[in-house]
C-alpha cells in the first residue's frame, strides 16, 4: 500500500554523534546542516531575468508581487534558531527510542497518568526526560513564523519507520485560538494531528469535555505515540486576551506542558507574551534556561574592517538590502543601491524585515504605476505615509526605543496588503493601456520587439528610438536580426548618426520618468524651493569655494 503524500519511508544514516547512534527517530532524521547547507535550504528561490524590466507593467507587477512569499535571506540569527531546533529535536529523542523500549516504557507513564486522573503520583517511577523547552518573542513582522516555518520544512512531515511498523512526527506546529483558551489550544493540537496522519482523536477527546489538565496528560499519550520531535506553538500571546484565566495559570499550563507532554516545546510570541515567561524563577528558567530568542528587528550596525584584508565588511543590514535590490523589474533602476536610499529605508522600516519587504514591493509597483520607473527617497516616504498607516504606532515606538510602547504596539500588521496590491496592479495596468493607446513607433509591433529587444542587450534607451524609427524607414522589408545588426552599427559610431528625430517636449507632469542625472528630474522629487540644497557640489554644482581656496 503506497503512503500517503506527506510521509516519507525512513532512511537510516549515521547521524555523527555517539549519544544519538543506536536510535532510529535519529538515524532517520536529515543530516545535521552546516552554514552552507543552512544557505542553501533556506534562502529563497527568486528567478530574475534583467530582460523581464523591458517588458508590460501588468506582467512584472506580479513578479514584484511574488517577493514578498519568496524572497527570503538568512541571517545570523536565523543560523542560531536552526541550532537551538535541531538540538532540541534530537536531544528529545534521546530518551526515547524505538529499538530498546524506551519510548514503550513512556508510554506506559503516560498510561497510568491518565488512569490516575492525571494527578501528581509518585508510585511510578518516572524516567529522566531529554525535552527542552524555549520562548520566541519579537514584534510582530520581524519574521519569527516564516523562518520556523523554513526550518522546519527542512524536516520530512511525516517519517514511516517499516521496520518497527511506526509512524514518527518531526515536528508539529500549532496556533494559538483567537479566544485565548487553553483548553481550546490542547484542542487545536488534535486537530492538527489528525489534518497530518488522518486520524479522528479531536472528536474522540472534545467530545467528553475533559478538564485542561485531563487534556495535556492525553496530549503527552499522543505526542509519545507519534514521537513528535518538537511542538512549535506560535501566537502565544494570544493567551493574554483572555481576563478570565490568570498570569499564574498561564505559566503553570507551560511548566506543565514541558513536563506532563515531555517533548521539546518551543513558544513563539511578540512582547505582549513576555509577562507570561518573566513571573517566577521557574518560569524563567523553563523559557530562558536553552536560550531564550529576543527576535530583535535588524540594526544598520557600524561598518568594521577586515583583520586579514583591512576592507571594509558590510553589516547584515547592507548585505540583506544589497540582495534584496538586485530584485528591482524597473526600466530606469539604480544598479548601486545609494546610502541615501539605504539609510531612508532603515529610518522608515525601523530593521523589521516584513516591512523591509513590503516597502520595496509597494515601492516598486507604485514606480511603475506612476512612470517614474525607479526608486527613491521621496518615493519610499510617500509610499510610507500612504500604504504604512496601520504600523506607525509600532514604527514609532522601535525609533523611540520605549519598551513599554513597543510591548503596547507590537503586534501591529498591515491588514489588506493583498488588496492594495490587486489595486496598484489595476492602475499599472490603466497606465499601460494609455502607454499602448500613444504612438510608440506608430503601434509596430516588430520595431517594439526590436527595441525592448536591444533594451535588454544594455543599449541606452534615449538613443534607440530614433535609431529604430530611421532604420525602418529606410530598410522596411529586412528581418529583426538585420536590422539589429544595422542599428547596433550605428549605436556604436556616434560620430555618424543618422538623420536626427524632433525632438520631443516634455510636460512638467512628465518630469518624474526622465533619466536620474537630468536636472528636470532633480527638481520633480525635491521639495518646493529646495532643488539648489540638493544639488552638490562637485556633480550638479560648480564648488566655487574648493576653486577659491586652491587658486588662493
Amino acid at each position: 500500500m503506497s503512503l500517503p503524500d506527506n510521509f516519507v519511508d525512513a532512511v537510516y544514516i549515521d547521524p555523527g554523534l555517539e549519544r544519538y547512534r543506536g536510535n532510529p527517530l535519529i538515524e532517520a532524521l536529515p543530516p545535521i546542516m552546516d552554514l552552507q547547507d543552512l544557505k542553501v535550504k533556506l534562502t529563497g528561490k527568486v528567478e530574475f531575468n534583467p530582460k523581464d524590466c523591458y517588458v508590460k507593467g501588468h506582467i512584472r507587477a506580479h513578479e514584484i508581487s511574488a517577493l514578498l512569499d519568496d524572497f527570503f535571506q538568512p541571517l545570523s540569527i536565523h543560523k542560531q534558531l536552526e541550532e537551538k531546533i535541531s538540538v532540541m529535536i534530537r536531544g528529545g529523542y534521546v530518551g526515547r527510542n524505538i529499538a530498546d523500549g524506551s519510548l514503550n516504557k513512556k508510554m506506559q507513564e503516560g498510561y497510568q497518568r491518565i488512569m490516575s486522573g492525571a494527578t501528581n503520583d509518585f508510585r511510578f517511577t518516572q524516567s529522566n526526560s531529554t525535552a527542552k523547552s524555549m520562548s520566541l518573542i519579537g514584534c510582530s513582522g520581524s519574521g519569527k513564523s516564516s523562518t520556523i516555518n523554513r526550518i522546519l520544512a527542512t524536516y520530512p512531515q511525516v517519517i514511516y519507520h517499516q521496520k518497527y511498523n511506526f509512524i514518527q512526527m518531526p515536528y508539529l506546529r500549532i496556533e494559538c485560538p483567537s479566544d485565548g483558551s487553553l483548553k481550546s489550544l490542547c484542542l487545536n493540537f488534535f486537530r492538527e494531528v489528525d489534518r497530518t496522519l488522518h486520524t479522528g482523536y479531536e472528536e474522540k477527546y472534545a467530545r467528553k469535555r475533559h478538564s485542561t489538565e485531563v487534556l495535556l496528560s492525553l496530549m503527552g499519550q499522543v505526542a509519545t505515540q507519534r514521537a513528535i520531535g518538537v511542538l512549535v506553538i506560535d501566537e502565544i500571546q494570544r493567551l493574554t486576551l483572555k481576563r478570565s484565566i490568570s498570569k499564574e495559570a498561564m505559566l503553570e499550563f507551560f511548566v506543565a506542558l514541558v513536563n506532563v507532554v515531555g517533548v521539546p516545546v518551543v513558544m513563539v510570541g511578540t512582547p505582549k507574551a513576555r509577562p507570561i515567561f518573566e513571573m517566577e524563577l521557574q518560569a524563567g528558567r523553563r523559557s530562558a534556561g536553552f536560550g531564550s530568542l529576543f527576535w530583535e528587528p535588524m540594526q544598520q550596525g557600524l561598518v568594521k574592517a577586515d583583520p586579514k584584508t583591512g576592507k571594509s565588511r558590510r553589516t547584515e543590514w547592507q548585505a540583506f538590502t544589497d540582495k534584496l535590490w538586485q530584485y528591482q523589474w524597473l526600466s530606469n533602476r539604480d544598479e548601486v543601491l545609494s546610502d541615501e536610499i539605504r539609510d531612508c529605508w532603515f529610518d522608515l522600516s525601523q530593521g523589521v524585515i516584513d516591512i523591509v519587504v513590503k516597502i520595496f514591493v509597494l515601492a516598486q509597483m507604485r514606480a511603475i504605476s506612476t512612470g517614474l520607473e525607479r526608486i527613491t527617497t521621496k518615493l519610499l516616504q510617500t509610499v510610507y505615509e500612504q500604504e504604512l498607516k496601520p504600523v506607525h504606532p509600532m514604527l514609532d515606538a522601535l525609533r523611540r526605543d520605549d519598551p513599554q510602547l513597543i510591548v503596547k504596539y507590537s503586534d501591529l500588521q498591515l491588514p489588506g496588503i493583498d488588496k492594495r496590491l490587486i489595486e496598484l496592479r489595476r492602475l499599472i495596468e490603466e497606465r499601460q493601456g494609455e502607454k499602448e493607446n500613444e504612438a510608440a513607433f506608430a503601434g509596430d509591433e516588430k520595431a517594439m520587439r526590436l527595441y525592448t529587444m536591444l533594451q535588454a542587450m544594455g543599449c541606452d534607451s534615449a538613443l534607440l528610438q530614433p535609431l529604430i524609427v530611421n532604420a525602418f524607414k529606410q530598410h522596411p522589408n529586412l528581418s529583426l536580426p538585420e536590422l539589429s545588426g544595422i542599428i547596433l552599427d550605428w549605436y556604436s559610431k556616434p560620430s555618424e548618426p543618422p538623420k536626427k528625430v524632433k525632438t520631443q517636449t516634455i510636460k512638467l507632469s512628465d518630469w518624474h520618468t526622465l533619466p536620474s542625472e537630468d536636472l528636470r528630474f532633480k527638481f520633480s522629487q525635491a521639495g518646493k524651493g529646495r532643488l539648489y540644497e540638493e544639488l552638490k557640489y562637485g556633480k550638479e554644482l560648480f564648488d566655487v569655494p574648493k576653486w577659491l581656496k586652491k587658486v588662493g
